[in-house]
Parts: C-alpha cells; structure tokens; sequence
C-alpha cells in the first residue's frame, strides 16, 4: 500500500477548504451582490442548497461513477463503475496517491458542487426554487458526472489524450453551455433589457470575487494533487493570468465606454481564472498572461456585444465569462501546454488543439442537449419558471418567505 504524504495531505485539506470555500460563501456572494434586492437571498439558497444536494450525490454513487473503472472496459469508456458506492471501502486506510483517499474524494467532491453551482447566473432571478433543485440533481448525474469520468476518471477523452488540468472543460465549458441553454429555455426576466436591473451590492460582489481569486489557488494548485514544482507553477499561472484579463478588461471597458468599472474588473480576473484553469499545471508565466490577456477581450465582447446581439438573457454572464472562457482557455491549452510554447507537455502543438476542439466541443453538445432535458423534466414536475407576479414580488418573499435585506 502507498505510503501518505503528510506534506502533500496537509496541502490537499488546505485545497478542499479553499475550493469550498469558492461557492460557500465566495459565490454565493459574488452572484448574490449582482441581483436586485429582492432576490439576494433566492441565490445564497440556491448555493447552500447545491452544496448539500451533490454532497448526498457524490457520496451515494458519484465519486464511484467518475474515478472507479466500470468492468466493461467499452463501458468504462463512458461511465464508470458502482464499485465504491457510498464510499464503500473509503477508509481511513485506503490510499490515493500519497493521499488520504477520503482527502481526494472530498477535493473532487468540491468541484462536483461548484459547476453546477455557477449555472445560477444564467438564470437568476426567475426560475422556481423546487425545479431549480431537481434540475441541478438530474444535471450533476447527466452531465457532471459523466464528463468528468470522460476527461479525469480514464473515460474516452483521457484515453483520446485531451488535457484539462483543473476544469476548464469539466467545469466551465459544461457549466457555460448549460447556462445558455438554461437562458434560453427559460426566456428573458420581466422587462429586460429595457428595465434597468443594477447589482443591489458591487461591495458583497467584489467581497466575493476575492474570495474565488483566492479560492482558485486550491482549485488550480490543489489539481497537481501534490504540493510540489506543478502545484507551484499553477498557482503562479493562476495569478498571472487573472491578473492580466483584470487590467485588460479594465483598459478595454475604459476604452469602450470612457470609463472603468468595479463590475467590469471583478468580472475581467474571473474571465482571467476561468480561461487559464485547463492550462494552469502546463503552461508558462507567458502563456499564462496571453491567456489571461484573450481571456479578457473575448469574454468581454461575449458578455456584451453578442449577448445584445443575440438577445438572451444571461443574467450574470455565466456564459459569457464561464462558457466561452473555458472553451477558448481548453483550446489554448493545447497550445501553451507545448513545450514549443513555452509549457511542460513533449506535444505536437496543433494535433493537440485539435483534440482539444473536439474534447471540447464534445462536452458542449452533450451539456446542451442533456440540460434541456433536465429542464424539461424539471419543468414537468415543478414548472421551472417562477410567474410572473413571484418574480414582480422577489424570489427571496415568493419561494422561502424571507427578506434578505429590508426594503
């Protein structure tokens, strides 16, 4: 049996906390300053809630489904194996690694609720609280779970050779797609975009986006999975890369509309995040700031020019920075990740991109076509959108009979 690294376990709890600590409170309170007033509270429900819904998820059969391989190895190709339901054989002396097993199933646990988790900007402030439960369950067990058996777990894309270090293709890519199909299936809030819908609370989103800059050091340096010269690189990539979109977001907006925002800066280091986490454990200190530099004019004009254009409504960008951040950042992995590039992979930089376009264009359709379902399904049973007089009224009096701040 492998022996435990106490160094490397001591960093993997350290991981754990931080990646958890992104979507509670770091989310919750990044998405939760974005909405108006009366549904501030409707989101920090919905990031607790997720959190407890995966955990019961990922324990029961989950973390099983992505890591332990299915006896039929064509199956195993798709779908794990029930091996390890409700953590059987998960003790104190199972091993991965140098790590505690436990340790390494609760860090991927972290990553289970979060992607799920970032889905809420698309479609906050209209949608029911009960079908937003049943459709993020139904989710994590379509999409998440298989994806991330696909690309981490040994599944068809791992075998394929497609690289995503710490989720820009688990995470944000499938989280993004399903963000826009979620939009678009639930249609645009009541008045937009010609009522004015201001954040409630720039002071609790900036607290928030913070909290996920920091949080990203166990997301990004956390997936070496040892405290060692990847962890460390990481999370100088990490670093570099939001720092980079932040500035590059603030001169464009700047640029653009005579002036820098708060709202465009958080928004630009959290493009700059999301686009280097597949690349964060391959790439150099200058790949890591290209990226972070693109990260920031592409998201920007997703986020504004063709989301006007196309007319959907993604409240809080979840598309724009998560979906189009983490397809462009999986992409570029497969550039930057070239030792010809600067990064730490003996790869044929364009054979790479070209796997990385079909591993991420892969993910996307099958995000697209099961969130609908889920959504459908959802909507059956609970009806996914809240009425008209629920969203006049707020989510946080309609659906929990509770006020998140007086008004």
């Amino acid at each position: 049996m492998p022996a435990i690294d106490t160094g490397n376990t001591a960093w993997m709890l350290t991981s754990t906390a931080l990646v958890l600590f992104m979507t509670i409170p770091g989310l919750a309170l990044f998405y939760g300053g974005l909405v108006r007033t009366k549904n501030v509270l409707s989101v920090l429900m919905q990031c607790f809630a997720i959190t407890a819904v995966v955990t019961v998820i990922w324990v029961a059969f989950g973390y099983s489904l992505v890591f332990v391989p299915n006896p039929s190895p064509a199956l195993n190709a798709v779908i794990g194996g029930f091996g390890k339901t409700f953590l059987s054989g998960v003790g104190r002396g199972s091993v991965t690694g140098s790590i505690p097993e436990t340790v390494f199933c609760m860090f991927q646990l972290t990553f289970a609720i979060i992607t799920p988790a970032l889905i809420i900007g698309s479609f906050a402030e209209r949608m029911g609280f009960a079908s937003m439960l049943l459709f993020m369950a139904l989710w994590s067990i379509g999409v998440y779970i298989p994806v991330a058996h696909w690309v981490w777990g040994g599944g068809w894309l791992q075998q394929m050779g497609a690289l995503d270090f710490a989720g820009g293709i688990v995470v944000h890519v499938s989280a993004g797609i399903a963000g826009l199909v979620t939009a678009l299936y639930l249609g645009k809030r009541n008045g937009y975009p010609h009522t004015p819908m201001p954040p409630h609370s720039l002071t609790l989103s900036v607290v928030g986006a913070g909290m996920l800059w920091v949080g990203w050091f166990g997301f990004n340096a956390g997936s070496a999975l040892k405290a060692d010269g990847t962890a460390g690189m990481a999370l100088t990539t990490t670093q570099v890369s939001a720092a980079t979109a932040a500035v590059v977001w603030l001169f464009v907006e700047w640029y653009r509309h005579g002036r820098p925002s708060v709202l465009g800066m958080i928004t630009g280091a959290v493009a700059g995040l999301a686009t280097i986490t597949p690349a964060s454990g391959y790439a150099s200190v200058g790949g890591a700031m290209a990226i972070g530099a693109l990260a920031a004019v592409v998201c920007f004009f997703a986020a504004t020019s063709f989301k006007r254009w196309a007319g959907y409504d993604d409240s809080l960008d979840a598309f724009g920075v998560h979906g189009v951040g983490g397809f462009l950042g999986s992409v570029l992995t497969g550039i930057f990740a070239a030792a010809s590039f600067g990064g730490s992979e003996n790869i044929s930089a364009m054979h790479q991109f070209g796997v990385q376009l079909l591993a991420c264009t892969a993910t996307a359709l099958w995000s697209g076509v099961i969130t609908w379902v889920a959504l459908k399904v959802s909507d059956v049973a609970f009806r996914a959108r809240a009425d008209e007089e629920q969203e006049s009224v707020g989510l946080d009096l309609a659906h929990h009979e509770e006020r998140g701040y007086d008004y």
